[in-house]
């Protein structure tokens, strides 16, 4: 008989065999499958790179893919508001006028993109030096953003100073802007807030002030950091020269306009055209239309009316005070008096008809 203080040591050993064929079992599993007795189930490597966004290189799969889709769920598009299109398409026209004459230059404007994204993430994506204006939408009773990098400052200081051709602006690092730079460049602000207010015009007039000039992004918050906002980006381009424009507008700020800026299109307002009804009631009050004065009117049988001959006298019921009706074919308008002007006999209208429910009422 073996001993006593061995029958541990075996019964240890056979659990440690049954474990060892359990981890066997599920190592033998394909692909996550369950075993049997088990209720774990275990991630392989391409679901856990899915999970966290991950391409089959390594590279992150974008916004739209894995943890980062959930994290950015909350924010809104600017896809629900497609009026902006629009709007920012029309100042991208007038700004590539305007700047022309302000710079006496060629100068072409492009539209780069529009993202919506939390106005604390891109203040801390601001790219320094810029300066950053502060303007004030008056209707809207709220504030907007406009950022001018680095590049487009110093090509617009060298163009309005008379720079030559050809040769890229200079740019000198690691000092402050000076007070001609900031004069020059709150002159560029002001020519594109004017144009974006006269973008705005066909949808709602605004007028957008410029407030102040900063160069400090803690200094220019006009939002709070969870809050969304929209960023448009556009790129100015003076033949070799340019650099970007960024527009900052928040929900808050385009809130008294959302319902506009829901429309699909211009002149889109629930089935109503505009244009075209301005256009119908203008050519309305030219319209021509006939007028017939009714002294009395008479019933009579058949007979009777074919029976009248020359000479025969109908008796009316009107006395020369009486008021006669004034109709536009069936429907009847006025009330008026007879009387003669200047040889012609003509009707003076005393009362208006009011259609009433069914008829006119006097």
């Amino acid at each position: 008989m073996p001993d006593n203080n061995e029958t541990p040591d075996a019964e240890t050993d056979e659990d440690y065999d049954a474990l060892m064929a359990e981890w066997e079992a599920m190592a033998d599993s394909e692909d996550g499958e369950e075993v049997e007795g088990s209720s774990e189930r275990v991630l392989d490597q391409s679901e856990i790179d899915s999970l966290l966004g991950f391409d089959d290189d390594g590279r992150g799969g974008g916004d739209n893919e894995g943890i980062n889709a959930i994290v950015n769920s909350t924010r809104v598009s600017y896809e629900r508001l497609p009026m902006l299109e629009v709007v920012f398409d029309r100042l991208v026209r007038m700004m590539s006028t305007s700047l022309r004459n302000f710079t006496s230059d060629n100068v072409e404007v492009s539209l780069d993109n529009i993202t919506s994204q939390r106005f604390g993430d891109y203040l801390n994506s601001i790219p320094l030096p810029a300066m950053l204006a502060v303007f004030k939408a008056e209707e809207w009773d709220n504030y907007g953003l406009m950022i001018v990098d680095s590049n487009l400052i110093y090509s617009i200081v060298d163009v309005l100073l008379g720079g030559r051709r050809g040769t890229a602006a200079m740019r000198i690092e690691g000092r402050p802007y000076t007070t001609i730079e900031r004069n020059l460049i709150t002159r560029l602000m002001n020519v594109i807030l004017m144009d974006l207010s006269a973008a705005f015009d066909p949808l709602s007039p605004v007028t957008f002030r410029f407030e102040r000039l900063e160069t400090n992004p803690r200094f220019a918050a006009i939002a709070r950091n969870a809050n969304a906002a929209i960023n448009t980006r556009l790129r100015i381009d003076m033949e070799d020269r340019g650099g970007r424009v960024e527009l900052v507008l928040p929900y808050a700020t385009l809130e008294p306009v959302r319902e506009l800026l829901l429309q699909m299109f211009m002149g889109e307002k629930f089935g109503r055209d505009s244009i075209w009804e301005s256009h119908l009631s203008a050519e309305l009050w030219h319209t021509e239309v006939a007028i017939d004065a009714v002294l009395d009117q008479l019933e009579m049988p058949l007979s009777s009316i074919l029976n009248l001959k020359v000479g025969d006298q109908i008796p009316l019921n009107k006395t020369p005070s009486s008021k006669v009706a004034l109709r536009c074919g069936d429907v009847e308008m006025f009330k008026g008096q007879m009387g003669r002007r200047n040889g012609h006999i003509a009707a003076r209208i005393s009362d208006k008809l009011i259609r009433g429910p069914g008829e006119f009422d006097q």
